[in-house]
């Protein structure tokens, strides 16, 4: 269902435009019409797909709290997985998802030939190393068996939080895309790749797992106070975003939730129910 080049670029000048009014927080005079070329109806229900926690409790306390003073009607859809998300999106079944971070949407994009973009980041989830046999990190030993997301960003990442705390030695410049195949030394460690969503349920049967935050809250660990270890927050690009198909972020009722995501009323939720174990990323460009 292609347009013109000529509509597809004016499209995306005003989606562009559209975003940098409302990353800014500035009002706007958006237009009504979405990326397929059909018009907005905004007195229909926002539907965003999201992970059950953290990112469902933040939009149903938007939902609860603040979305009616805006005229905004929401509704929130969880998935339990990385991929509905973001195929229930492109396929026009939810209006946006609340998730993941870039380098997860890059390299879904990219494999799956979808054309998901960010609208604002709301959180940070630091990635942790957890276990229920051993009590510090310096306890992890040759012969024991770390398991770690499976999917593309998550495993360079966890990867490199072990490489980072010494555990492993990666090759040279691998970044966010290092892979097993990657380790130059794993000094006598096993490695259990699994896809992210069972990673908690492993604890049991592996002596650490690195567990991304959403599921580790999900798992009833506390990433501030259960975790050996945790990323650093500090120039971290793993921030979690509202996300919609490009050309859908003119939509008003996507401005509307994008500002109360935004809100000093959500930085403090966060704050007060996470303590430390989901942060706020307010103020960092999205895309």
């Amino acid at each position: 269902m292609r347009k013109n080049t000529k509509l597809t670029a004016l499209a995306a000048a005003t989606a562009a435009l559209a975003l940098g009014l409302t990353a800014c927080g500035s009002s706007s005079d958006p237009s009504s019409t979405k990326a397929d070329g059909g018009k907005v109806d905004e007195s229909k229900p926002l539907v965003i797909a999201a992970s059950p926690s953290p990112h469902a409790d933040i939009l149903n306390f938007v939902k609860d709290k603040l979305a009616a003073k805006e005229g905004l009607k929401l509704e929130v859809k969880e998935f339990t997985d990385y991929v509905l998300p973001n195929t229930a999106t492109e396929q026009g079944q939810v209006d946006g998802n609340y998730f993941q971070h870039k380098p997860y949407l890059d390299d879904f994009n990219k494999k799956n030939g979808t054309h998901i973009v960010p609208v604002v980041n709301v959180h940070l989830e630091p990635l942790g190393l957890y276990s229920k046999k051993v009590k510090a990190l310096t306890d992890i030993k040759a012969g024991q068996t770390i398991a770690v997301p499976n999917d593309t960003t998550n495993e360079g990442r966890a990867l490199q939080l072990l490489a980072a705390n010494k555990l492993i030695t990666l090759k040279d410049g691998v970044g966010t895309s290092a892979k097993l195949s990657d380790i130059t030394d794993k000094k006598g460690l096993e490695f259990k790749e699994l896809e992210a969503a069972t990673v908690p349920r492993a604890l049991n049967d592996v002596d650490a797992a690195v567990i991304n935050g959403n599921y580790a809250l999900e798992a009833n660990l506390s990433p501030a106070k259960d975790a050996l270890v945790l990323e650093k927050a500090e120039g971290n690009p793993y921030a979690n975003f509202l996300a919609v198909k490009d050309g859908n972020q003119n939509d008003p009722r996507i401005q509307k939730l994008a500002k109360l995501l935004n809100s000093d009323e959500v930085k403090k939720f966060i704050q007060d129910k996470y303590q430390g174990s989901v942060i706020p990323a307010f103020g960092t460009p999205a895309a």
